[in-house]
C-alpha cells in the first residue's frame, strides 16, 4: 500500500519484487514519462534548501531524492561508502563533507515537479546561496535543533528578504543530544524577527523521537520500515493532547493576527477547520507574515514526507511569484514591466543566466526561464551584448548528470552548452525586446592572498584555471599588483581562496602556493575639504587647460565602503561635455589611495565650479585636473585608513568561557552578546578582520579542539592609530618615498 502511495503506481507491486527494484523503476520512470511531459503551472515548485554550516540541507536532499524515487539509495554526505551524496558532486566536497557549490536537480513529488538548489552552508561560498534565491520562488530554511539560529542562518535570512522569498523553517536534527525545537522557534522570532509557529511537534526527542505530530490534521505520524517509507497515521498520544492543543490554538492565533479572513473567524469565535487553516497558512506564507515550522530528523528518516506535502501546499509556484524586469527605450525612461508566467509559449521568452560552470562538453550555464518557451534550434539574444547563439543543447540538471529536453517553458530552471555570456545576464528570443532582469547582488571581498604556480612551467594550466574560476564565481577576483609585483586573488574567505588553490592542483594539474593573506583596507577623508585646482600645460600645438573648484567630504559612517560624485556647476564655466573626464579622474585616483596604496571610499567628490579654455581643454585635461585636486586635497586634508570589521560567532563549552573572551579582547574585539545553555556558551563580537589570522588554530588549542567559530563581514570601521602609522610606514617604504615629518605629526 506504501509504496502506492509514493509512487501513484499500483501495476509496479505485481512487476517488481523488492523495494530497490521499485525504485529503480521510478527513477526511470520519473525521469523519461513524467519530466517529458508539459506541467501546468500550478504543479511547478522552484524551490532553494539554506542554512547554517552543518544544519542537514546535503542530508535532506539527499532524503527527498530518495523519498520520490529519483535515487535508488541513499548515501551520507560523510559516508564510509566513499560515495558521499549525491548532490556533493566534486570530489573535494566528498572528502571535505561540506558542500562548496550549488546544485540543481529535480523531481516529481505527488504530480508535481519540483525543481531543488542544495547550497552551500559556509559564508566563502555566499554568492552561491545569493545566485539560487534569485532565481527560486521559495526556500526552506533548515534550523539544527541545537544549535538553532546561528550567523550564517542571519545571512540566509537577510538574503531571502533581499529577494522576498517565501520560506518554511525545518527544525532538524531532532534526534541530536540537546536537542530543543521550542528554544529554536524562540530564536527564530527574537533573533530573526519571524511571525512564526509550529505546524508540527515532535514525539520524543534524542534517541525518544519517534515521530511527529501533524498539528492541522490533528494526528500522529509514524515513519516505520527500514528507511521510513511506511508513514503510519495514529492518534496524539494521551500525554501530548493538551499540549498539542496547546499549540494549534497558538497556531491560529499567529496565522489570525497577519491574515483577516482567518482574523475575522477568530474573533467572532467560530470553528476553524483544516482547509480554513491550511489556506490561511499559505496566503500569509505567500506574503511572508507568517512562517510555519516543520520538525524532523532527515538522518533517521523522519519528517520529510511531511515537509515536501508542505512545500506544495504552502510554497508559491511560478504564477503567484511576481517577476520584473527593467525596460529601454531610447528617449524614454526606463519602465518596470511585470513578466507573464503563463506555461503556453505566447509570450517572448526571457531567461536569466544565474550561474556558470566549466562542464565536461563547455560552458555550462544555468538559466531560469521566466517568460515563454525555448525551443532546440531557437535563436537567443543576450540583452547586455546583443550576441546572438543558436540553442544546439538544452539540458536539466541532476546534480551533475544532465538529462537533455527538447523544450522549456516559464518556471523552468535549465543550462545551455556553448553560450559565452557573465552571470546575471538577460537572453531573450526577440530581438527588438530591450529588457533586462534584475541582476544578482555580489558582496566585495573580503581577504586577497599572494598567489603563485610553484612550477613556472604550468603558467598555462594557472591562467586556464583562474579563468575560468573567475568567470564562475564573481566573488573569487584575480588581479596584477604592479606596485608589490604579486600577483593577488581575494575572495570571502581563507576557506574560499584555500578551496580554489586545492583545486588548481586536483583539475588543473598545477600546484600554487598562497602567501600571507592581504586585507582590503580603505581610505577615506575625515573632515570635508575645499579644493581649487588649475591643470595649465603648454609644450607646442595644442595644451591642456582645466580649472576644478569644490569640496572632497566625508560620507556618513553607514555609506563607507561607497564613492560618490556630485556635479553641482551651473552656468557655462566646465562645458556639461567634460564633467564626465572629472568624475573618471576622481575615480581612477579612488582606485590607489595617496596614504597607504589602498582603495579610497566613503568620499563625495562635490564639483561646485572651474574653468575652461575654448582651444585647449579637454575631457582629458579635466580628467587630470580631477586628478590634482585630490593631491592637494591629501596635502591639505585629514585621511584615515579603513578597516573591514567582521561579525565572529563562537561557540564552546563554558569551562572555556574566559578564555575565549580573553582571546577576543587580544585581537581587539567587541563583544556585543553572549549566551548559554546546557554546558556551551555563544559569544557574539566584533572583531577587525586583519587580527582574525590563524584564530582558528588558537581557538582549538584552548578549547581542547572543542571550539567553533564563523565569522562573516560586517562593515568597515576606523582602524587604530598604531595600524595606521604602520601602514603608512611599510607603503612610503615600498614606494621608496621618504616620511614627511611635517605630515606624520598631523
Amino acid at each position: 500500500m506504501t509504496i502506492q502511495r509514493i509512487f501513484g503506481r499500483p501495476q509496479l507491486i505485481t512487476t517488481y519484487k523488492n523495494v530497490t527494484d521499485i525504485l529503480k523503476s521510478s527513477k526511470r520512470f520519473c525521469a523519461h514519462k513524467h519530466f517529458a511531459e508539459h506541467k501546468p503551472i500550478d504543479k511547478i515548485r522552484n524551490i532553494g534548501i539554506s542554512a547554517h554550516i552543518d544544519s542537514g540541507k546535503t542530508t535532506l536532499t539527499e532524503r527527498i531524492l530518495f523519498y520520490t524515487g529519483r535515487i535508488a539509495q541513499m548515501h551520507e554526505v560523510r559516508g564510509k561508502d566513499n560515495v558521499g551524496a549525491t548532490m556533493d558532486s566534486m570530489e573535494l566536497e566528498r572528502q571535505r563533507g561540506i558542500t562548496i557549490q550549488s546544485a540543481a536537480t529535480y523531481t516529481i513529488w505527488k504530480d508535481h515537479n519540483i525543481n531543488i538548489i542544495d547550497t552551500p552552508g559556509h559564508v566563502d561560498f555566499t554568492v552561491e546561496v545569493e545566485r539560487a534565491l534569485r532565481v527560486l520562488d521559495g526556500a526552506i530554511l533548515v534550523l539544527c535543533a541545537v544549535g538553532g539560529v546561528q550567523s550564517q542562518t542571519l545571512t540566509v535570512n537577510r538574503q531571502m528578504k533581499r529577494y522576498n522569498v517565501p520560506c518554511l523553517a525545518f527544525i532538524n536534527k531532532l534526534d541530536r543530544q540537546g536537542s530543543n525545537p521550542y528554544r529554536v522557534l524562540h530564536q527564530m522570532r527574537s533573533k530573526l524577527n519571524h511571525n512564526a509557529a509550529f505546524i508540527q511537534l515532535p514525539i520524543g526527542l534524542e534517541n525518544e523521537c519517534e515521530g511527529i505530530i501533524d498539528l492541522i490534521h490533528k494526528k500522529a505520524l509514524y515513519f516505520d520500515g527500514a528507511f521510513g517509507t511506511v508513514i503510519r497515521e495514529d492518534e496524539i498520544p494521551q500525554n501530548m493532547r493538551t499540549e498539542a492543543d496547546e499549540r494549534r490554538q497558538e497556531l491560529i492565533e499567529h496565522v489570525s493576527n497577519v491574515d483577516e479572513t482567518l482574523g475575522e473567524m477568530f474573533l467572532e469565535e467560530k470553528p476553524v477547520t483544516e482547509a480554513d487553516l491550511e489556506a490561511a497558512i499559505r496566503r500569509s506564507c505567500l506574503k511572508r507574515t507568517f512562517t510555519p515550522v516543520l520538525v524532523g530528523t532527515a538522518l533517521k528518516n523522519k519528517g520529510v514526507q511531511p515537509l515536501l506535502d508542505s512545500v506544495l501546499k504552502f510554497l508559491p509556484n511560478p504564477g503567484e511569484v511576481e517577476n520584473t524586469a527593467l525596460k529601454e527605450e531610447e528617449g524614454k525612461e526606463t519602465e518596470t514591466v511585470v513578466l507573464n508566467p503563463a506555461r503556453d509559449g505566447k509570450a517572448p521568452f526571457v531567461g536569466l543566466a544565474f550561474k556558470l560552470e566549466a562542464g565536461r562538453f563547455g560552458q555550462l550555464t544555468y538559466l531560469r526561464c521566466y517568460q515563454g518557451c525555448l525551443k532546440k534550434g531557437d535563436n537567443i539574444f543576450n540583452s547586455r551584448t546583443r550576441k546572438k547563439v543558436r540553442i544546439a543543447r538544452l539540458v536539466r540538471l541532476h546534480s551533475n548528470n544532465m538529462e537533455d529536453v527538447t523544450e522549456v517553458y516559464a518556471g523552468d530552471i535549465f543550462a545551455l552548452f556553448g553560450v559565452d555570456c557573465a552571470s546575471g545576464d538577460t537572453f531573450v528570443t526577440d530581438p527588438k525586446l530591450k529588457i533586462a532582469c534584475e541582476s544578482i547582488y555580489v558582496p566585495d571581498p573580503v581577504v586577497s592572498m599572494a598567489i603563485a604556480p610553484v612550477n613556472n612551467k604550468d603558467r598555462d594550466n594557472f591562467s586556464k584555471a583562474v579563468a575560468r574560476f573567475t568567470k564562475e564565481d564573481p566573488t573569487f577576483h584575480f588581479y596584477y599588483d604592479a606596485d608589490v609585483k604579486e600577483t593577488l586573488v581575494s575572495g570571502m574567505g581563507e576557506l574560499h581562496l584555500e578551496i580554489y588553490a586545492q583545486r588548481m592542483e586536483r583539475e588543473y594539474n598545477c600546484p600554487v602556493v598562497l602567501g600571507k593573506p592581504k586585507v582590503a583596507f580603505r581610505e577615506t577623508l575625515v573632515s570635508p575639504c575645499e579644493f581649487d585646482y588649475l591643470h595649465k600645460k603648454q609644450s607646442g600645438g595644442q595644451g591642456q587647460y582645466a580649472r576644478v573648484i569644490g569640496i572632497m567630504e566625508p560620507l556618513p559612517a553607514e555609506s563607507n565602503t561607497l564613492l560618490e560624485f556630485v556635479d553641482e556647476t551651473v552656468g557655462t564655466n566646465i562645458p556639461k561635455q567634460y564633467i564626465p573626464g572629472v568624475e573618471k579622474g576622481f575615480r581612477l585616483m579612488a582606485e590607489k589611495g595617496l596614504l597607504s596604496g589602498h582603495k579610497m571610499s566613503g568620499i563625495r567628490f562635490r564639483l561646485q565650479d572651474g574653468g575652461s579654455h575654448i582651444v585647449d581643454s579637454s575631457e582629458f585635461s579635466f580628467q587630470l585636473a580631477a586628478q590634482g585636486a585630490i593631491k592637494d586635497v591629501f596635502q591639505n586634508g585629514f585621511w584615515q585608513i579603513l578597516e573591514p570589521i567582521m561579525f565572529v560567532e563562537v561557540t564552546a563549552p563554558l569551562e572555556f568561557q574566559g578564555a575565549v573572551m580573553g582571546q577576543i579582547n587580544k585581537r581587539k574585539g567587541i563583544v556585543t552578546g553572549t549566551e548559554g545553555t546546557e554546558g556551551w556558551f555563544t559569544v557574539y563580537a566584533e572583531v577587525p578582520l586583519n587580527e582574525m589570522f590563524g584564530y582558528v588554530g588558537e581557538l582549538r588549542s584552548t578549547t581542547q579542539g572543542k571550539g567553533e567559530y564563523t565569522m562573516e563581514y560586517s562593515r568597515y570601521s576606523p582602524c587604530q592609530p598604531d595600524l595606521q602609522e604602520r601602514l603608512v610606514q611599510q607603503y612610503q617604504e615600498s614606494m621608496g618615498i621618504l616620511p614627511d615629518k611635517k605630515k606624520k605629526k598631523n
